[in-house]
């Protein structure tokens, strides 16, 4: 579904992403760790074209995202961002966050953007708060309300960039428990994380990236069990210990 063939960025002259390849087929969970500055971020976000990107390709469902006339909008419209800081609308209620896109992206009438946006906000366990203004939840509903709005979108893949790490340790779970059962469901996901039991539990994929280069691209098992590079051995005896 996400192909990633020799992709390299820079921001001037520094370089981001050095000739990064990896695939995601449909139903893949793919965690993507590696220590902070080491390009996790950006080569997630060059997925849905959030940033470009000077070499390489990246095909998505059949599109290329860095092809001139791709129509971007239209396929972020059908892959789901998830970001750090949740990114809700703070001046309109939960309902509305969960409607705003439906309508004005995917054309909807209100009457069927809210009936689907309120049946995924139950799926996240916050149907109650649809008349609450984002800045009367906690951290760990607001971010369930934004897994809850991009699901609404009916995305064929959903992207996380470091979903938990704005949160209290004490709101890390709610949302990493609605990421698992996603995941069980059979949601095509891309994530970010430094949780590694979230990792161990649902990952079939962990790709390991140090200073903008993928290092580790393997299953889930090499990668706790035995893996190859000096670095991410050095990685994860700091992270699990």
């Amino acid at each position: 579904m996400i192909d990633i063939q020799h992709v390299s960025k820079w921001y001037g002259q520094f370089q981001v992403l050095t000739d990064c390849s990896t695939s995601v087929a449909r139903g893949d969970v793919m965690v993507i760790c590696g220590p902070s500055g080491s390009g996790k971020s950006t080569l997630i976000k060059t997925v849905n074209g959030l940033e470009p990107f000077q070499q390489g390709e990246i095909i998505v469902d059949g599109t290329s995202v860095g092809a001139k006339g791709t129509d971007l909008p239209a396929l972020r419209a059908r892959i789901g961002m998830v970001f750090q800081n949740f990114e809700l609308f703070p001046h309109l209620s939960v309902r509305d966050n969960l409607t705003l896109g439906q309508i004005k992206v995917l054309k909807r009438s209100r009457d069927e953007a809210v009936e689907r946006g309120l049946r995924y906000l139950d799926r996240v366990g916050l149907l109650a708060q649809q008349d609450k203004f984002p800045n009367q939840l906690s951290g760990g509903q607001q971010q369930r309300v934004a897994i809850a709005r991009a699901l609404a979108m009916d995305p064929i893949a959903m992207l996380f960039d470091e979903p938990t790490s704005a949160l209290d340790p004490e709101m890390i779970n709610e949302v990493l428990d609605v990421m698992v059962g996603l995941a069980q469901e059979g949601m095509t996901m891309m994530v970010v994380t430094h949780e590694m039991g979230f990792a161990r539990k649902v990952a079939n994929r962990v790709v390991f990236m140090d200073k903008g280069r993928i290092l580790e691209d393997c299953s889930k098992d090499e990668f706790f069990g035995a893996p190859r590079s000096e670095r991410a051995r050095d990685f994860l005896a700091r992270i699990i210990h």
